[in-house]
């Protein structure tokens, strides 16, 4: 969330901002339910302060034994206690008035994002890598893993409806494979890896600004107060939720788990294959570092570009993207999406996201740190998705199939999948 006297100070700005990124939002509501929560405050406080004073001097009445001019006090405090009744109701009415509203305050976004309505107003930063020219006719990824026996989607969606899937033999091998290079790879550079809880409190997902606005596309678990996290992003900033901690150095975290998405409004959108699905895997960054945007300007490139170091590692070529206002998140101040090129869309798909929060997380989750004065700050976090799988099968199978029905296999990828440089089909393409 953002601070409160930064939106009175900012009004116009947050306001232009709600709209940028699509969320319907009122400040000025907001700031007349702050004024009446402070007005209401004041009014409390006073009348306690009041009561306090006339409490006191019905002591010192009685004790002085005059008895008879302390009845009139008393009558004050019962007739002060019947105002505070009614405006402390009130009180708790605006201050709740006032939470739901916050909940729904963007963060503010860099100076340089890009103003637009959707993904097709994202600018591209750079492209990387050739984009491959086939000189014989290709496969999607659902035709050569059905051939290659990796995948059946009629059976996943037999088993679990809709956008599920089965993946098989070599097929479940390259989505561990790809998730084993992008958590080595992160060790290397100090992240600690993390298995984490996939079944959340609610509160671990309004904290690190997942609800109210992305509430529509979490599946909760009915009569647990649970819900499945769509990415390992909610328990890695909720494992330090209110505490206050050292980030001398910055604190890098690499959560590897199973993630869930609704997928609601893409309705007949990617319906054919592993685009768009309810289940997948992600091994995902997180960065908490002091509140300084430098550094976590630093990190955010830093962390892009170990995402670009697994693709490259993955010999797909891609292109950065810089994120516009209404792609964005609500959390969101900047971002990067990585697309890597997908023959059969011919077209670049996302693949990964990688966001600057500043303190807007840390904020809602209570996430602070001692300055050098020995002040607390909430800190800065960051997110990157290192490799995000089935997802990044679609390239991987794509761009590497071969004239003869056989899928290369990367070098890098090959000390997980035992050493085997390409998967060879068992009968001839017809």
């Amino acid at each position: 969330m953002l601070d409160i006297r930064f939106i009175r100070d900012n009004p116009d700005l947050v306001q232009r901002t709600a709209e940028q990124k699509r969320i319907e939002l009122s400040v000025t509501d907001l700031l007349n339910w702050d004024q009446k929560r402070r007005d209401l405050l004041k009014q409390t406080e006073d009348l306690r302060a009041h009561r306090n004073r006339l409490t006191q001097a019905v002591a010192t009445a009685m004790q002085q034994g005059m008895q008879q001019d302390s009845e009139p006090l008393k009558e004050q405090v019962k007739g002060i206690n019947k105002q505070l009744t009614v405006i402390e109701s009130e009180l708790t009415h605006a201050t709740q008035q006032c939470e739901e509203l916050m909940t729904l305050v963007p963060n503010v976004v860099s100076p340089d994002t890009p103003v637009g309505r959707d993904d097709s107003d994202n600018v591209e930063i750079r492209q990387v890598g050739t984009v491959p020219a086939f000189a014989f006719q290709t496969l999607d990824h659902v035709q050569l893993g059905e051939l290659h026996d990796l995948i059946d989607i009629p059976r996943g969606v037999k088993t679990a409806g809709s956008r599920n899937y089965f993946l098989k033999g070599a097929g479940l091998y390259l989505h561990l494979a790809v998730q084993r290079l992008a958590l080595d790879l992160l060790t290397s550079y100090g992240f600690t890896a993390m298995d984490v809880p996939v079944m959340v409190r609610p509160e671990a997902l309004t904290k690190t600004g997942f609800f109210p606005t992305g509430q529509d596309q979490t599946f909760e678990i009915t009569g647990e107060d649970k819900w499945l996290v769509g990415t390992s992003e909610v328990s890695l900033v909720s494992y330090y939720s209110d505490e206050i901690i050292d980030v001398t150095e910055p604190i890098k975290l690499a959560g590897m788990s199973a993630c869930f998405r609704k997928e609601i409004g893409s309705a007949g959108r990617d319906v054919r294959g592993l685009y768009r699905v309810h289940q997948f895997a992600k091994v995902e960054q997180v960065v908490l570092c002091e509140n300084n945007a430098e550094v976590s300007e630093r990190i955010l490139q830093e962390i892009t570009g170990h995402a670009e170091e697994i693709l490259q590692l993955l010999e797909l070529p891609y292109r950065v993207m810089s994120v516009c206002t209404g792609d964005m998140s609500q959390k969101t101040y900047k971002q990067y999406d990585i697309e890597t090129w997908m023959p059969s869309r011919q077209s670049y798909g996302e693949t990964h996201s990688s966001s600057n929060i500043l303190d807007f997380q840390a904020r809602r989750s209570n996430i602070r740190y001692r300055d050098a004065d020995g002040k607390l700050q909430f800190c800065h976090t960051l997110n990157n998705t290192a490799v995000a799988s089935p997802r990044i099968l679609i390239p991987l199978l794509e761009n590497h199939q071969l004239a003869d029905g056989s899928i290369y296999i990367p070098k890098a990828l090959r000390p997980y999948m035992g050493g085997l440089d390409k998967l060879v089909l068992s009968k001839d393409i017809k």
